[in-house]
């Protein structure tokens, strides 16, 4: 699987380094706009030439995951699709199909983008996906922390649309028409990543709560139970997740950084995984033809 990243930022470079980790995996290419002051691992060849390497270098790769901006993000995919390459949009640009690797990966097989939403969108679109399996939620309000350390520029750039894009997500992923989604960039240090839920829900029944939290740390293995389902009030259900980073490239304090980029992963697997069966399926129909 030929790899690419396109921005460097705090998300590209952790996505880099757990990309490295997996043997089927080549990174070809790791792209910024400027000289990096970074640490690159040296068999990790680095341009500083932004979109115009994968003009110069058509089809370099099978994937690119877009770690830009969400308005960078609209202008690259353009020229992505005119290249047929599967793009992992890491932004909140919603341009691609919105996609979270336990709810909707059947979507895989027919666009050549997807959206990865927000990591807000990856904690809580599963947990919301499995309490709707179990009650019925008539409002929801997402509330969400990271931590400053992890926040980097285009985080920071991107607030109203990861705000947008992960409500979108919700009322379209999970069904859920009223809801309200808030991010808290915590400058205090130690901020781990946490996602609480604040329902208007029925009553309902979740005694298989643990084996969801299981599910999910099967690709992300920071994703912890904090508050389990607890209803406060007749008709108000709380539950609250964090999720603590591997510490591939920062500390186990940028969560948020894991949880989109443990999630791209499971994804370009998947979409790998699809290439590689149709491909055998045409060339079993060229075998046919053949005879």
């Amino acid at each position: 699987m030929r790899v690419a990243i396109i921005g460097t930022g705090n998300i590209g470079t952790d996505l880099l380094y757990k990309l490295m980790k997996i043997s089927t995996c080549k990174v070809v290419a790791f792209v910024g706009r400027r000289e990096s002051t970074k640490q690159i691992p040296p068999n990790i060849p680095y341009y500083s030439i932004g979109i115009q390497y994968f003009i110069e270098n058509p089809n370099v790769c099978d994937i690119v995951f877009d770690c830009t901006d969400a308005s960078t993000a609209k202008q690259n995919a353009e020229l992505f699709l005119l290249q047929n390459i599967h793009v992992i949009d890491m932004t909140p640009s919603k341009v691609g199909r919105m996609c979270v690797p336990n709810v909707n990966c059947d979507c895989l097989g027919h666009t050549l983008n997807v959206n990865m939403i927000t990591c807000g969108g990856q904690v809580s679109i599963p947990l919301l996906k499995y309490v709707t399996s179990k009650c019925n939620v008539r409002y929801a309000e997402v509330v969400t922390q990271i931590s400053s350390e992890s926040a980097g520029m285009a985080t920071r750039i991107n607030v109203d649309k990861y705000i947008q894009t992960t409500e979108s997500a919700i009322k379209m992923l999970v069904g859920i028409d009223k809801c309200k989604v808030i991010l808290n960039v915590n400058p205090s240090p130690e901020t781990v990543m946490q996602t609480t839920l604040f329902l208007e829900a029925s009553k309902g029944e979740f005694s298989d709560y643990d084996q969801f939290i299981e599910g999910m740390q099967t690709y992300v293995n920071g994703y912890t139970s904090d508050v389990k389902p607890t209803y406060i009030s007749d008709t108000i259900l709380m539950i609250s997740v964090k999720v603590f980073g591997s510490e591939d490239y920062l500390s186990k304090y940028a969560g948020n950084l894991d949880v989109i980029n443990c999630a791209a992963i499971e994804v370009a697997k998947k979409i790998y995984k699809v290439r590689n069966e149709k491909t055998k399926r045409s060339n079993e129909y060229d075998k046919i033809l053949d005879i």
